[in-house]
């Protein structure tokens, strides 16, 4: 009691020391504070996302490790051989590609047996071609009228790009194609409609699982076209124009995500999400089948390539789970049941996720590294100040040691005072720094996100690809694709598009309190551990002998 008692008077008579020292340590436990609360900031971001984060993941064919693997295996038959580098098989990796590229429906839904699957649904798109009656939204403004005599300017499509020939075109598995028409398995694979993006406005959508050729159409392909629901609308088949379906419209919808014109590519309008067609997954699959039963092979007399005149379609499904670690333990799950190391387990929604914690993470990062900072010039500044302190008050330690206190007892004294003076410095600075926390970790934020910006743009510009960043920290390029359903996508990589964490609501919180309650024992021990060796070392004649 005494040494505590003894502590607080020398702390009220040596006030300027003290306060200086309070001072120092305040500006330490503002910035520690700060520090603190901008990585709790993060990891509270962190937390929240992925309690409310719906994970949806697929299932990819890896090219690139195809690709090796053939270029390996070509090395390994031409080891033995002095014929310098060996030539890659295209004819195999082609052959490989196409057996082994995608799943069947059969190995899908197998792999959604597996436990941490919540749900999951499937859909297949392909491309049709219009007729006269029935022509693609575009805004290709040529005339008809038009002189095409020149056979150079007539390989020229919308949009000022080489075409082959017509007759080449049609055997491209419909790479000129007019529409993109999609089969859904169910309303769950019709995303755009679950999150709102796209509405009905007349009509209502097709009867799930029909086999009839039921389908949805854009508003802005119906007043395009003059359609009305219950009219009829015939697709041709892109590989051959003899070959026709008819369709049923019992819907209209609006999209709002296809406000943006789409990137087109070669002049194709299927891209563009006006001319998107819904319909069911079983009504397309009865139109494949029976476009592949009446299929025909076709030989180009110019380069002797073989085409068929089947409808080509991509079939793609997705697995709805709970959360990452769902997603974690299906990824290993697959595996249990056959998945082939060829394939790939992805989720962009995790990515989309991993992305929009870059700036805070980044804040986070050099958050943490000015704590580091701050602490060690702090801790550097306390000891300066104590070892000062300390021969300060010499006399004092010789005439406590000579009345019999133990040394001990006289460096725990002056720890005391220490401690008592930092830990009121570091609640006042708890208290400055919680109420400034928010607003400084927001600006700081902002200007992360800006950066971030800055440097997206920045490639997209190297590209000649100018980007724009709207203003809740979405990076939009300029002439981005569109998803074929609907939602903006990029052509260049499909996770481009990135909602930024943009600003927080607290990063004050009991983790940080108790993170500076333990830093101010640290400065405590710190500079105190050199008061106590100073003292220890001191002989308490010696200083009384040697007084001035």
């Amino acid at each position: 009691m005494y040494i505590i008692k003894n502590a607080f008077k020398c702390i009220g008579r040596s006030r300027g020391r003290n306060i200086l020292i309070g001072v120092i340590v305040f500006v330490i436990a503002v910035s520690a504070c700060i520090g603190l609360s901008i990585r709790q900031a993060a990891e509270s971001a962190k937390s929240d996302t992925l309690e409310g984060l719906t994970v949806t993941a697929t299932i990819s064919f890896d090219r690139q490790k195809a690709m090796n693997d053939i270029i390996q295996n070509a090395e390994n038959d031409n080891s033995s051989e002095n014929s310098g580098r060996p030539s890659f098989d295209r004819d195999k990796f082609s052959d490989f590609m196409g057996e082994s590229s995608s799943l069947t429906l059969d190995e899908y839904k197998k792999y959604a047996e597996a436990k941490s699957v919540k749900d999951f649904y499937y859909s297949i798109s392909t491309s049709f071609n219009g007729n006269d009656d029935f022509l693609p939204v575009s805004n290709d403004s040529s005339s008809d009228d038009e002189d095409t005599s020149s056979e150079t300017e007539s390989n020229r499509g919308p949009g000022g790009f080489f075409q082959p020939p017509e007759d080449i075109r049609n055997q491209m598995m419909g790479a000129q194609s007019d529409f993109t028409v999609v089969g859904y398995s169910s309303e769950e694979a019709m995303t755009s409609f679950i999150d709102g993006t796209a509405t009905i406005v007349d009509g209502s959508v097709f009867t799930e699982g029909t086999s009839d050729a039921e389908c949805i159409i854009s508003q802005e392909l119906a007043n395009y076209n003059s359609i009305a629901v219950d009219d009829t609308i015939t697709l041709e088949n892109p590989n051959n124009e003899d070959e026709s379906y008819e369709f049923t419209v019992v819907g209209i919808y609006t999209d709002s995500s296809s406000n943006e014109s789409s990137f087109s590519i070669m002049g194709a309008t299927s891209t563009d999400p006006a001319n998107s067609i819904y319909t069911s997954y079983a009504a397309l699959h009865t139109i494949l089948d029976a476009s592949g039963e009446n299929s025909e092979t076709v030989t180009d007399d110019t380069t002797g390539r073989e085409f068929s005149t089947e409808i080509k379609s991509t079939l793609s499904a997705t697995y709805v789970l709970s959360d990452v670690d769902s997603y974690n333990k299906f990824t290993e799950e697959v595996r249990e049941l056959g998945l082939d190391e060829s394939y790939n387990v992805t989720s962009s929604d995790i990515s989309s996720y991993e992305s929009s914690l870059v700036p805070l993470e980044t804040l986070s990062k050099l958050a943490g590294y000015f704590l580091i900072v701050v602490l060690l010039i702090g801790a550097v500044i306390l000891i300066v100040l104590n070892i000062f302190n300390i021969r300060e008050r010499k006399y004092e330690i010789g005439v406590l040691t000579a009345m019999g206190m133990k040394k001990f007892k006289v460096a725990l004294q002056f720890l005391t005072e220490i401690f008592v003076v930092t830990i009121v410095a570091v609640i006042v600075g708890v208290g400055v720094g919680g109420v400034s926390s928010v607003p400084v970790t927001n600006a700081l934020l902002e200007n992360q996100v800006a950066a971030e910006s800055n440097q997206f743009n920045k490639i997209e510009e190297n590209f000649g690809r100018p980007g724009n960043m709207i203003p809740n920290g979405n990076m939009v390029p300029n002439d981005m694709p569109q998803a074929q359903n609907g939602r903006p996508g990029n052509f260049f990589d499909e996770n481009e598009v990135t909602d930024y964490i943009n600003e927080i609501d607290e990063a004050m919180n009991l983790t940080v309190v108790f993170q500076m309650l333990g830093i101010a024992v640290l400065l405590t021990i710190v500079s105190g551990a050199v008061s106590m060796l100073f003292i220890m070392r001191y002989d308490p004649l010696r200083i009384l002998a040697n007084r001035d």
